[in-house]
């Protein structure tokens, strides 16, 4: 019994099922010009033949035989189209096999090389490592090039900029795959040595974080009397923060991941709010670390601002606080609609610290959000952090809404009105 093979793998009684053997004889032809093939030019002829049988297959029947005419599942019989289309893509492969090499792989390679060696942080034996693994490869390039590329020098810098110069002769050389296919292999056999040899190199992260960190000097710091202290990272850490010398505290918080450290280094942050913390402390901030936020507002950046208004409106009261606080350290006038939303916070606290952020901001933009809330709010907490803002916001128009609850039932908001009043 047999069945016609349509595309849907269903009953097609209206198509004549093809024969199979001038696929089979023609893919036979496609695998002898294959195999034949020695130019780029002939694997595309091969490459065509392939073509132009998958396309012919994609247009014809075939009749698929089941052995069991009990059998209820048809796809379990044998269909000449499953063998063709397996040979279709084996021969594929034998022709990508075939090509090459490129120029264009090792330049690629050498690419990739050159931004593992200027991405990398090299220990001190990995230097020479790496100038060695570099000068290795211009030598090789040197003889098939027929180039000459002087004195590398010694760091990692050089090596690559050498590697630049190189890659860029190599892309310029003109090497066919058919003429100059031995040059071609041997170049990038040996970039591939190259990688190798670059990934064998010794990292600084390869290096223990006490080692990592001795090699940076960051004990030298420490004098004899304080060198037992224990964990004398902290002592180095508090010397640092005292003398104002960041570069090293943000190395320690890289390195050292216990908890006691990176809170303690936070705190030496906090206390000297450094801009060139700013892309640590913004990392960890993200992760809603309140810390973390008071720091970017004592740094002061408006980069900052973006993150922090994410945190707001979230239901973490203390985190929103710490934020609001954080806003009107910055100071950055963009801040203001977003904190003025957050006057109608259903938390008191949240109301409370909307208004002194506004405040800290200074945006006369926020003159009447800020009366209104004097007016109406039902906490008279919030209602003179109101009016501390407008005191804080100082002008005319300020001031005087503010001073206006001179005598307001509550002494807090009485206050901050009767010095507006005098000022």
């Amino acid at each position: 019994m047999s069945n016609g093979d349509s595309d849907d793998g269903s009953e097609d009684a209206d198509v004549d099922p093809a024969d199979p053997a001038p696929f089979e004889s023609r893919l036979d032809e496609a695998a002898d010009a294959v195999e034949a093939a020695e130019t780029e030019a002939a694997l595309d002829d091969a490459d065509e033949l392939v073509d132009e049988i998958e396309a012919d297959l994609e247009d014809v029947t075939f009749a698929v035989e089941i052995e069991d005419e009990d059998a209820e599942n048809e796809e379990k019989a044998e269909n000449p189209r499953d063998k063709f289309e397996d040979r279709i893509s084996s021969l594929r492969d034998d022709i990508e096999d075939q090509r090459g090499p490129y120029v264009e792989e090792v330049a690629d390679a050498l690419e990739s090389a050159e931004s593992t060696i200027k991405s990398s942080e090299w220990a001190k034996e990995g230097v020479p490592e790496v100038v060695a693994a570099v000068e290795s490869y211009v030598d090789t390039a040197t003889v098939v090039l027929s180039g000459s590329y002087g004195e590398m020098g010694e760091t990692p810098e050089a090596a690559a900029e050498t590697l630049v110069a190189v890659r860029e002769d190599i892309t310029d050389s003109g090497f066919h795959p058919d003429t100059d296919e031995s040059e071609i292999q041997e170049l990038l056999e040996t970039a591939e040595e190259l990688e190798s040899d670059l990934e064998d190199a010794t990292l600084f992260g390869d290096l223990k974080v006490r080692e990592q960190l001795r090699r940076e000097g960051f004990y030298d710091v420490l004098e004899s009397e304080n060198r037992k202290d224990f964990p004398p990272e902290w002592t180095a850490v508090k010397l640092y923060e005292k003398r104002g010398e960041v570069e090293p505290i943000l190395s320690a918080f890289d390195k050292l991941d216990s908890d006691f450290m990176q809170e303690n280094i936070l705190d030496a942050l906090e206390h000297i709010a450094p801009e060139e913390a700013y892309e640590e402390v913004q990392g960890l901030a993200q992760r809603r670390n309140t810390q973390a936020v008071r720091i970017l507002g004592r740094i002061g950046d408006e980069r900052a601002c973006s993150t922090l208004h994410n945190f707001l409106g979230g239901g973490d009261v203390k985190l929103e606080k710490t934020t609001l606080r954080a806003l009107g350290m910055i100071g950055n006038e963009e801040s203001t609609p977003e904190v003025v939303e957050r006057l109608g916070a259903d938390s008191p606290e949240v109301r409370s610290a909307a208004a002194r952020s506004l405040g800290l901001i200074g945006d006369t933009r926020a003159i009447d959000p800020l009366a209104d809330v004097l007016s109406a709010d039902s906490a008279d907490e919030v209602r003179a952090s109101a009016a501390w803002a407008l005191n804080q916001i100082g002008t005319e128009r300020a001031l005087a809404e503010a001073a206006a609850y001179a005598d307001d039932r509550s002494y807090i908001v009485q206050t901050e009105a009767e010095k507006a009043a005098s000022s």
